[in-house]
């Protein structure tokens, strides 16, 4: 694209119209965030355990006390030797975010189906600190929505919205403690719902250039394991 060189003050003309309506989006985020709130909770009526590096947990123990947690669905296979490139790109947004949201009473923790021994060698590997546990023989992420099975017929992602790719697909759930101390599932988000976790992408879009992937055999054929650049 050519750019369109102008004096200061069409810029600054250009850029307080622009602010308007950047202005209407954050009004309009935070209104969607207010009505997400208000969202109604369904119960949690299964035992889920999962492999941690100090061996069993139950779900109610990711929430390490607090009154909220927060599951990142990364995708990891049980047979696969390294997690997704690109839910590897969204996790580095997530290090040292857990000692923030535990002053707000939220834990944070990755879960994938790949074996612990796995998570926990990719996790060093990336040099991330946050907790990552294992769903491996449980029906977490297949329940979750981001796990599906080879001989499942016309699996459905994103709330039976879109086809998944393969047998992993990426997500988020949220999950509340109620004052009976029963949990409760408030939120999910899948697909395009992660985007605003991605800081990367957000600078980006500040850019005159932008995300730069029209070209792209797929948008994000250019990313890469951070240590594989």
């Amino acid at each position: 694209m050519t750019p369109r060189i102008v004096s200061h003050e069409e810029w600054l003309e250009a850029r307080k119209a622009h602010l308007a309506k950047e202005k209407a989006f954050t009004r309009l985020r935070e209104e969607l965030a207010r009505e997400r709130r208000q969202l109604p909770w369904e119960r949690v009526e299964k035992d889920y355990v999962f492999e941690a590096p100090e061996g069993r947990v139950t779900l109610g123990d990711l929430f390490a006390g607090r009154g909220q947690l927060i599951v990142q669905h990364f995708m990891f296979g049980p047979d696969w030797n390294e997690g997704c490139p690109s839910c590897s790109f969204w996790s580095d947004n997530f290090n040292g975010i857990d000692a923030h949201l535990a002053h707000r009473d939220t834990s944070f923790v990755l879960v994938s189906r790949a074996p612990i021994a796995k998570l926990d060698a990719y996790r060093k590997r990336m040099g991330w600190t946050m907790r990552w546990v294992s769903s491996l023989g449980s029906d977490f992420n297949f329940d979750y929505g981001v796990s599906f099975k080879p001989d499942e017929a016309a699996p459905k992602y994103n709330f039976g919205t879109i086809k998944p790719y393969g047998e992993e697909a990426p997500g988020l759930s949220v999950f509340r403690r109620g004052e009976d101390g029963a949990i409760c599932h408030t939120y999910s988000t899948y697909a395009r719902g992660l985007d605003v976790l991605n800081g990367t992408y957000h600078l980006l879009d500040m850019t005159s250039k932008g995300r730069d992937e029209e070209e792209l055999s797929f948008p994000m054929a250019w990313v890469r394991r951070h240590d594989q650049y």
